[in-house]
């Protein structure tokens, strides 16, 4: 094969990361593409983008990563940053209830958006599972809703990469 059909194999999806403040969309992106975890609180203003080349079956996929400041049910996203995404991340602390209230009403915005795009629901901070505030029943019911949720941590690494991988296997089916 020579370098120019190379080249053309590899596919750019655009990839936003959707969720109230200080859920760990930062902290996830890290993780994914740098393998790494800060304690420190990094607040986003605007957005963040990032890309991490990952190998999905025989697929070479280039996903461009729009960590997005964080909202609240009050606030709007900023509309015109979910422009040409080819799926989302929607991030929810599963400490902190309310924050999968507030991703939940974000993604009506990006539904509204971009239409129904591929998307996963990360419940991030499952280290902290004797904090969790979300139970089991309410996860259950996000499945019968038709969401893919899968519990993260950012700071141990758990399910970081099958989350993204996970995006990416559903970004690429037809």
């Amino acid at each position: 094969m020579t370098p120019d059909v190379a080249a053309a194999a590899v596919l750019q999806k655009k990839v936003c990361l959707l969720g109230a403040f200080g859920v760990g969309k930062t902290s996830l992106v890290r993780r994914f593409v740098q393998s790494m975890f800060d304690d420190h609180y990094h607040t986003t203003i605007g957005v963040k983008v990032d890309k991490k080349v990952v190998h999905i079956g025989d697929q070479t996929l280039t996903l461009v990563l729009w960590d997005m400041a964080g909202k609240s049910a009050s606030q709007a996203i900023r509309i015109s940053y979910l422009g040409g995404s080819s799926g989302y991340l929607l991030v929810a602390d599963g400490t902190r209830r309310s924050t999968l209230d507030d991703a939940l009403n974000i993604a009506q915005t990006a539904t509204q958006v971009c239409g129904k795009i591929p998307r996963v629901l990360l419940l991030n901070k499952c280290d902290l599972i004797e904090e969790w505030e979300i139970d089991p029943q309410q996860e259950q019911r996000l499945g019968e809703a038709g969401w893919m949720a899968v519990r993260t941590s950012a700071k141990t690494g758990q399910a970081v990469e099958l989350a993204f991988h996970t995006l990416g296997q559903k970004m690429l089916e037809p």
